[in-house]
């Protein structure tokens, strides 16, 4: 069911990293129907593809591009080839992420570096070449980094919500920095949201966290992307540095 105005985006290009699934794939078909023409970046070239494939189907435009965030000369690499073959995007989406469940005392330096550098690193190679590009170009843009709600705390996740927050704060930053430029950025910070990542996770804690919210259910995909395109849309033409909390009331009570 239609929310925004079909047309909302058209003549956009947007780049969305971790495309292929969850909530990537969301905002792509979001951001896809509402005009915007898309390219989704990951390392799983294969599943993008099949990404690439179901987008065409609903008539929207997409392309597809292997990338690995944690390497900056990849992204530097990705950008020279999204520009070249299908311009410089009008707006970033960085969604790719990932981080796996334990107690601190158990994460070991290793996986916490991983950690913080797929999530904290990554989403700083591509937000900082994207900007760099707009500067010298002298274009307005639009940038939403994806993070989890941190307010309070998240046990068993403390490299995983180390890493968020500071992506929370690097996204105030840099909006404070690239403001004067037409250069918006803003965060979607997600709680319970059913998407594939979910099944790592103990069935039954998550539906005891569930009951506890006071929107006591999952959130979807969608959910998330529609948060997205508001950001990006121009109703939100006068926010930036913001988080938008989508997840159910999470954020005034930690659920874990």
């Amino acid at each position: 069911m239609p929310v925004f105005a079909p047309n909302l985006l058209n003549g956009k290009l947007a780049l969305i990293t971790g495309g292929g699934t969850g909530i990537g794939f969301a905002t792509a078909r979001e951001l896809g129907s509402l005009g915007a023409r898309i390219v989704i970046a990951a390392r799983d070239f294969e599943r993008l593809e099949k990404a690439v494939v179901a987008l065409k189907a609903e008539g929207i435009e997409a392309h597809a591009h292997a990338v690995n965030i944690r390497d900056e000369s990849e992204v530097d690499a990705l950008f020279e080839a999204v520009v070249d073959q299908h311009g410089l995007p009008d707006i970033l989406v960085n969604n790719a992420g990932g981080q796996f469940e334990a107690p601190a005392v158990e994460i070991s330096a290793n996986g916490f570096r991983a950690v913080v550098d797929l999530n904290l690193n990554g989403t700083w190679h591509m937000t900082s070449a994207f900007g760099h590009r707009l500067l010298e170009a002298g274009k307005p843009g639009d940038i939403v980094n994806i993070a989890i709600v941190v307010n309070n705390g998240s046990p068993g996740y403390a490299h995983a919500a180390a890493a968020r927050a500071g992506v929370i704060n690097l996204t105030k930053t840099l909006a404070r920095e690239w403001g004067r430029a037409g250069i918006r950025i803003n965060t979607v910070a997600g709680g319970t949201i059913d998407t594939p990542a979910l099944e790592q996770y103990d069935r039954a804690a998550l539906d005891a966290a569930i009951e506890k919210l006071p929107i006591a259910r999952e959130g979807t995909a969608r959910e998330m992307a529609l948060a997205v395109a508001y950001l990006v849309s121009p109703a939100a033409a006068y926010t930036t540095g913001s988080t938008l909390d989508v997840d159910g009331g999470e954020h005034m009570g930690g659920t874990w």
